[in-house]
């Protein structure tokens, strides 16, 4: 897509051309359709509604940004087996770049990809052949012979920060080695680039902050156990937030971004119902994994749940 496309052009063709049809837009993708108006004039994502943005050190972002945990083909998808081979037939470089393009059009900036090769290869070619600007935080992974080497990698490859796994992230602070997560959060962050740990478990930013290390964003999972499953076949539901109020309360203490992650359960609960609760228990940036179909109408959603009243207590932060 050339930088120069206007959003109007933008969204009659991906839109319209490409799905299936006006009749088959939702009321808000049609709403978000007609914002650009007639005139035929250019609007930037920004002018034309997206998600407000926040800052994490000196890196701007959207607050609501993109998962990458469906375009590498990889779904929390319970005990369906056919849903990640699925994904990775539907998420062909084609469809991965195109929907990198409907979320910058969106007015999101930034995604989540893992530090695999499929995903340094497709992030490369987006910037390379597509001209791209969305910024690439890294999800990284490390051992405690081989701290650094992903991180380095990630940030060789132009990443604006990296974080380290939640599931290694849980693994070691459960283990008692902190030290290790602080080895990769000073290295990231010596290289100018933001630094963050994940985590499934609140006793990974338990963890971090009693130890102090000087991180600049956590990621942590939040969600609610409001669906149907939750209460049903608990062992085997994929609940990656199993203490949210636990979480909550944690992170009112906590000064630093919060990104929540895996807000909707695998795709269990809404994004309206999501959204809203992750903002209202504190959290600052949502990483949402999207379709490209779905992209427009979360932002439409993220912009009416910050625009309107929040019952939230934790101060914002970034």
């Amino acid at each position: 897509m050339s930088p120069n496309i206007g959003r109007r052009d933008f969204l009659r063709k991906s839109v319209i051309a490409s799905a299936g049809a006006a009749a088959a837009m939702s009321f808000e993708e049609k709403a978000l359709l007609a914002q650009v108006g007639a005139d035929g004039g250019d609007a930037s994502s920004e002018a034309a509604g997206g998600p407000p943005m926040g800052m994490i050190g000196n890196v701007k972002i959207s607050r609501v940004f993109a998962g990458g945990n469906l375009i590498s083909g990889f779904a929390h998808s319970r005990d369906l087996i056919y849903v990640s081979p699925l994904l990775k037939h539907y998420f062909t470089d084609e469809k991965v770049m195109e929907t990198f393009e409907i979320c910058e059009e969106a007015g999101i900036n930034t995604a989540i990809l893992r530090l695999d090769d499929h995903c340094t290869r497709i992030i490369n070619k987006y910037w390379n052949n597509r001209g791209g600007k969305l910024q690439w935080l890294a999800q990284v992974k490390m051992t405690a012979d081989d701290p650094l080497s992903e991180a380095k990698r990630a940030i060789d490859n132009g990443a604006i920060g990296a974080y380290v796994h939640g599931g290694v992230a849980d693994s070691y602070a459960a283990g008692g080695r902190v030290d290790l997560l602080g080895k990769a959060v000073d290295y990231i962050k010596s290289t100018g680039r933001i630094a963050g740990v994940g985590g499934h478990n609140i006793e990974v930013p338990v963890a971090c902050e009693k130890a102090g290390l000087d991180l600049d964003f956590y990621m942590k999972t939040l969600h609610s156990g409001d669906y149907w499953t939750a209460s049903r076949q608990p062992e085997n539901d994929n609940i990656w937030s199993k203490t949210p109020e636990k979480t909550a309360e944690f992170m009112q203490t906590v000064k630093k971004p919060w990104i929540a992650y895996k807000v909707m359960a695998a795709g269990a609960i809404g994004p309206e119902a999501a959204f809203k609760y992750a903002f209202e228990n504190g959290a600052d940036f949502i990483c949402a994994g999207m379709f490209d179909f779905q992209v427009r109408e979360d932002v439409i959603i993220a912009k009416k749940i910050l625009a309107g009243h929040l019952d939230r207590q934790r101060p914002w932060y970034g």
